[in-house]
């Protein structure tokens, strides 16, 4: 009788009992969460569950810049113009045509239950922070939820939505009318103009390293501060480190003990558009497709806009056809983009390769054919590196040119499925032992052992060299006895083969038309040997003369950006070469005083603040820099926005986040951040690297849980800091 008084009461115990709040959940997790800072304020997460993990992980990211983490949310949730104010609606308008916030919330509600409760815990972690933060004022999100990653599922540099013009959205949706031919040159010229999009991954055969194990070099170009670094570790079997673009729940560049990863954008041709014909029956729109006509999807979306103080909406319609939304008109007809949209299966693909313990794994991961804007050079353990060129291809009809828009209506325009992994760019193991792409042509990634252009259905690739691809090559060919250093040494290689290309010709021409005014530069690059440095003259007369050639020299139809160089350096009239010369010599001594400036004196790092558009000052304190613009073939990439009020040159993209990695019985990485991990001008880690950086001092990245606790400045659970 005692026994069921007993459980009696306890069941009416049990019965009394309020349900957790929602804090007390937060907190309750946080007991199972770690996180060690080192002496660079890298935060090592350690969680007993992947959920875990990630909670923590979020909570570390938001410590160490909210800003960025819940800018890159309005951006993608479609808010922006909430923020910014009404220019930013098509950049809102954008992310609902491809996804609305209930289909976000539908996407998560069907995802598997390991993966919601990532999400889960991405939010709960931001919230978390919030909620122990009071301090900080979001500028928009009070609050996160767990559907907001199917928005930003892949942490790629440009993904793929950000390729659909939104200056052409607002034509369509203001006026109906074409860009005007003269302003889409314009945009093209300033893109080419700017410092290139991409990266640089190379991998090394244990056959050419001192160590006889597998390098990797993980060397994306990025905007400054655009990703931070981090090590997540679970008892689930994750122990990734890398970077982690702010705001997601996966390393995207990185490693793990047994294999590492490196994105490089691709030129593999992932998005398509079809040029609909449209027919208005009944007041309703359809569109020709064969035989049949299909229903125009139709729906609205409001958005709302800042003006002032004030919040305003406008509301929109949206158009779908099969192929995509409709975003422009080409040729007089409505055009509907079409790329890869699959939010759930994106974040299963860019979590899950985090885990892999081995090629097999890895390979197999990448059968969910997700990582659109990608291609992948890979390194592990086993003394595998591999490459694979883009993942998701679609089938195409060869007949069609899809580098132009096709007609919507004939069904064999449509996308006919996905090729495999095993049809797509595969490089494995190749013989001379090194892998590289720099956003090049995958056809030279490994000399002769390349994959063959012929083998390929053409929108498998464009077959475009650059002048850093050239470089890898060069610096690869015939080299061996490789280590962390000197792999390092060669990522930062000086030679410029750019200008080695544009120079001489400019030389030639002053020989043929010398004048008194040019003898001293001309000669200072006479004696140059095509190398940059913080004290070299030449490196500042040829930036300046190259990127004049860039914003005003003669482009002949056909070629690309590295023939462009060529045609200049050679074919070129000389009184074209020496006018742009001249003027690139009078605008350093109109900002200088003098053309004979050394290239770290005009070339500089400055981080003032935490803003994500950095403000640049010449009064203020910086730091000389010897690295060069990617255009020119510097494979440590430094490129400069041009539109600060300044004359000095302050870098804003480029190398950024950067690690070399050894793979053997233990796992050994060195990396570097642009200026720091912290965005709070006050923390000691914001501007801590910035000197390392210029000086390529790389510091060695704690991995194992002995060497993190040696370097240890601050160890705490959230909620406690």
């Amino acid at each position: 009788m005692r026994t069921v008084t007993l459980a009696a009461l306890l069941l009416c115990f049990s019965c009394t009992q309020k349900p957790q709040t929602e804090v007390e959940e937060w907190e309750a997790q946080a007991k199972n969460i770690t996180i060690i800072r080192d002496d660079f304020g890298v935060p090592h997460i350690y969680g007993k569950t992947d959920a875990d993990a990630v909670f923590g992980l979020l909570y570390a990211q938001c410590e160490d810049d909210f800003n960025r983490v819940e800018q890159n949310y309005i951006w993608a949730t479609g808010r922006l113009a909430e923020v910014e104010g009404e220019e930013a609606l098509y950049s809102d308008l954008r992310a609902k045509l491809f996804m609305t916030e209930e289909e976000a919330k539908a996407n998560y509600e069907k995802s598997p239950e390991w993966l919601k409760q990532l999400c889960d815990a991405f939010a709960d972690g931001i919230n978390y922070y919030l909620y122990t933060h009071p301090e900080v004022k979001p500028k928009l999100l009070t609050r996160f939820e767990p559907w907001m990653p199917m928005y930003f599922s892949e942490g790629s540099i440009g993904g793929d939505i950000e390729r659909i013009s939104t200056r052409k959205i607002q034509t369509f949706y203001e006026s109906g009318m074409e860009i005007p031919e003269m302003e889409l040159l314009q945009q093209k010229k300033k893109e080419e103009m700017a410092e290139p999009k991409g990266s640089n991954g190379i991998a090394i055969s244990g056959d050419l390293t001192q160590s006889g194990n597998a390098m990797l070099l993980i060397n994306p170009h990025t905007s400054f501060y655009f990703r931070g670094e981090v090590h997540v570790v679970s008892e689930e079997g994750l122990n990734a480190y890398g970077a982690v673009t702010w705001g997601q729940f996966f390393v995207y560049q990185g490693f793990n003990e047994k294999t590492g990863w490196m994105h490089t954008s691709t030129y593999t041709d992932v998005m398509d558009e079809f040029k609909e014909t449209l027919v208005k029956n009944d007041g309703k729109l359809f569109y020709q497709y064969g035989e049949e006509l299909r229903s125009v999807d139709s729906t609205s979306v409001t958005l709302k806009y800042k003006e002032g103080e004030e919040l305003k909406e406008k509301t929109f319609p949206m158009y779908h056809t099969h192929h995509g939304p409709i975003t422009h008109i080409a040729d007089g007809q409505w055009t509907a983009s079409a790329m890869m949209w699959e939010p759930v299966k994106a974040l299963e693909q860019s979590y899950i390769r985090t885990k892999q313990d081995g090629y097999a794994g890895f390979r197999k991961m990448m059968d969910i054919r997700t990582n659109s804007s990608n291609n992948t050079v890979y390194a592990d353990a086993e003394g595998n590196i591999a490459y694979f060129h883009g993942n998701f291809v679609p089938k195409r009809d060869v007949a069609f040119d899809y580098t132009q828009p096709v007609d919507g209506s004939n069904p064999k325009t449509d996308w006919q499925g996905l090729h495999t992994v095993d049809e797509n760019i595969l490089v494995l193991n190749p013989k001379n032992g090194w892998i590289q792409n720099c956003n090049s042509t995958p056809y030279t990634s490994a000399l002769e052992y390349s994959p063959k252009k012929e083998d390929y259905p053409n929108y498998m690739s464009r077959d475009q060299e650059n002048f850093r691809g050239i470089h890898a090559i060069e610096l690869l060919t015939g080299r061996s006895g490789y280590t962390l250093d000197s792999l390092i040494q060669l990522a930062h290689d000086p030679y410029l083969p750019a200008f080695n290309v544009l120079i001489p010709g400019l030389v030639k021409a002053y020989d043929a038309h010398p004048t008194p005014e040019l003898k001293e530069p001309i000669e200072t690059l006479r004696q140059w040997d095509f190398t940059t440095s913080k004290e070299s003259v030449a490196m500042t007369l040829a930036h300046y003369y190259g990127t004049l050639c860039y914003s005003k020299a003669e482009r002949p139809e056909g070629m690309y950006s590295m023939q462009w160089v060529e045609y200049w350096g050679s074919d070129w009239l000389d009184d074209q070469k020496l006018g742009l010369f001249k003027e690139a010599v009078e605008k350093l001594n109109s900002d200088f005083g003098t053309w004979q400036m050394p290239w770290g004196e005009v070339n500089r790092y400055q981080r003032l603040n935490g803003d994500i558009r950095q403000a640049f000052d010449d009064a203020k304190p910086s730091i000389p820099v010897g690295f060069a613009s990617g255009i020119w073939g510097a494979l440590a990439a430094y490129g400069a926005r041009y539109d600060n009020n300044t004359k000095k040159i302050y870098g804003t993209r480029g190398n950024s986040f950067v690690a070399v990695v050894e793979f053997g019985n233990k796992v050994k990485a060195k990396t570097m951040l642009a200026g720091g991990q912290s965005g709070d001008p006050n923390s000691p880690h914001f501007n801590d690297q910035a000197q390392r950086y210029a000086d390529i001092q790389w510091k060695d990245a704690a991995y194992y849980k002995e060497d993190v606790l040696k370097r240890a400045e601050a160890t705490y659970h959230p909620g406690e800091k």
